[in-house]
């Protein structure tokens, strides 16, 4: 019985020391959390949908764990000061274990002023067109402005 008692203990408390761990799995402790721009986001997310709609293709869902990553990449961004896809199939793997989702995009910019200008930027490329035109059913639109005020934009895309 003492014996029961010792590893019950002894699991308790590895599980405190794993519960009080300080990284997020989404980001690195020298990554700074920028505040998020609610609006631009919500008007980005419209823009694209918009987009789809005069398409006749679906309207993209929110989803959290998609926003999750997307937020932790922009604070990756404006922590190096430079647009990237870097550690995307990381994101992607991520999202699909999370979500059971088949298929992962992103959409990256910097740069634009304002949500109009992203999607225009993202319109005018065919690449970044594609992905907006895809074939997905969810998505998370992340913006965030560094300390000089330039925003970063993330966008993920995925299907189940």
């Amino acid at each position: 019985m003492k014996m029961r008692t010792k590893m019950v203990a002894l699991v308790l408390f590895v599980i405190t020391l794993a519960s009080c761990s300080r990284d997020s799995p989404l980001e690195s402790t020298d990554i700074t959390v920028a505040q998020n721009a609610i609006e631009v986001e919500n008007e980005l997310l419209g823009l694209v949908n918009d987009h789809r709609v005069s398409l006749g293709a679906s309207l993209l869902q929110f989803n959290a764990v998609a926003y999750q990553y997307a937020n932790a990449h922009n604070d990756y961004m404006i922590s190096k000061g430079s647009l990237s896809h870097d550690n995307f199939s990381s994101r992607a793997s991520k999202i699909s274990s999370e979500t059971n989702a088949k298929a992962v995009a992103e959409n990256v910019a910097k740069d634009y002023s304002d949500a109009a200008q992203a999607f225009e930027g993202w319109f005018n490329s065919i690449g970044h067109r594609t992905t907006m035109e895809g074939d997905f059913t969810h998505t998370a639109v992340s913006v965030k402005k560094n300390s000089d005020g330039d925003y970063y934009f993330t966008q993920l895309f995925f299907k189940k």
